[in-house]
């Protein structure tokens, strides 16, 4: 795993070991922020379900404002916390141990920019998604990553299905609501 570019380019990112974790691939990860490269600069960015941030620190690494990192596992948040470091951004990433639901329930803050990725099979995103729409600004955009198979909503909370690529198993949906709306 390596950022891809921006001020961290190249730089090898930490991931947790084991069957339970699932880093996003490079591939996957240049063809996310493609679809969004002109919407990062400056923003304000989530990382819900973060694991090792590597989302996160990519987006921060290309210009974003500042990120928040949600996950529950103490352990990632370790990890995330180290790459954040050794990236030079941690001074722009806040870290928060939490379930997405307590968090979102929470929430005061508004993003421009949410990533979605949590473990696969679980319903998680489906639940995710409406409530991290309501925490979004209007012109926001959420991406999401999830298994091929997988079918998701074609509306969450007012953002609606735009784009859908598939990578092998893996799928990518990116959600946006107009400026219009909201």
């Amino acid at each position: 795993m390596r950022v891809i570019t921006g001020s961290a380019r190249g730089r090898r990112l930490l991931t947790l070991e084991g069957e339970d974790v699932r880093p996003t691939t490079d591939r996957v990860k240049e063809a996310m922020f493609s679809a969004i490269q002109f919407e990062i600069e400056g923003r304000r960015v989530l990382d819900l379900f973060a694991g090792s941030g590597q989302l996160a620190v990519e987006a921060l690494s290309r210009g974003a404002a500042s990120a928040v990192l949600v996950d529950a596992a103490r352990r990632s948040l370790a990890v995330a916390e180290k790459n954040l470091q050794a990236t030079g951004l941690r001074e722009r990433a806040r870290l928060v141990n939490a379930d997405f639901s307590a968090f979102l329930a929470s929430c005061r803050e508004r993003f421009d920019l949410a990533f979605l990725d949590p473990p696969y099979g679980t319903g998680l995103l489906q639940r995710a998604l409406p409530v991290t729409a309501a925490c979004m600004n209007p012109g926001g955009s959420i991406l999401c990553e999830h298994p091929a198979g997988e079918e998701l909503p074609r509306e969450a909370g007012g953002f609606r299905l735009c784009r859908q690529h598939k990578y092998g198993k893996i799928m990518v949906t990116l959600y946006r609501r107009s400026a219009e709306e909201g």
